[in-house]
């Protein structure tokens, strides 16, 4: 809920402020890009309804958020393309590899699940490239980003728990991206962290 709960922040924040400045759209469209490979399933298999409407609500909101980025008349005005040049092909084409031959099963959805499991764990980069270069955060972008990665911080906790109550439970995979994912947040949570204790204003170091 945690990562639902920051993408709620970001649409407030662009809705509120009409402003989409400092938010990446290049990490935006790689975790639509996650989450369309992540849940194929939708189409062949049903779980329940609120598994379902999750699902799509992931997938709609980053959809609704790039919309907002690239076509609203007035938000799009307020998007820097020029700092938000992060080449993104230099994870997509890793994670693609990586998927192919690191993988529970060679087959097409298994083989897109996993890669978007690789691709989740270093989505972030373009955001967290892009707030460096702007230097001040707003609180909102902030917080979106905090609770972004402290989602997938909360899951390692949950991997703790099941991997000391459930025999055999194992998923190196998951694992190790996941901690992948939460090593990439460390250096802005510590400035975030640091920016709230002294109440000051967010500002990554270059």
């Amino acid at each position: 809920m945690t990562h639902l709960l920051s993408i709620i922040v970001l649409l407030l924040k662009i809705n509120a402020t009409k402003s989409c400045a400092g938010v990446s759209l290049k990490t935006q469209e790689l975790y639509l890009l996650v989450f369309v490979t992540r849940y194929l399933d939708l189409f062949y298999s049903f779980i329940s309804l609120y598994n379902t409407c999750m699902k799509l609500i992931f997938i709609g909101s980053s959809g609704c958020i790039i919309w907002y980025i690239r076509k609203h008349k007035v938000v799009s005005q307020t998007y820097d393309a020029e700092q938000d040049t992060f080449r993104v092909l230099f994870l997509l084409g890793p994670s693609l590899l990586l998927a192919m031959f690191i993988n529970h099963e060679f087959s097409f959805t298994e083989v897109l699940w996993t890669f978007s499991i690789y691709l989740e764990a270093v989505a972030i980069l373009p955001q967290l490239v892009l707030l460096q270069r702007t230097k001040n955060v707003d609180t909102l972008t902030g917080n979106y980003v905090f609770l972004l990665g402290g989602y997938r911080a909360l899951y390692l906790l949950n991997w703790i728990y099941r991997f000391m109550t459930e025999p055999g439970y194992r998923q190196w995979i998951v694992w190790v991206s996941g901690t992948i994912q939460t090593a990439v947040y460390c250096d802005f949570f510590y400035y975030y962290i640091k920016s709230w204790r002294n109440n000051e204003r967010l500002s990554l170091p270059s």
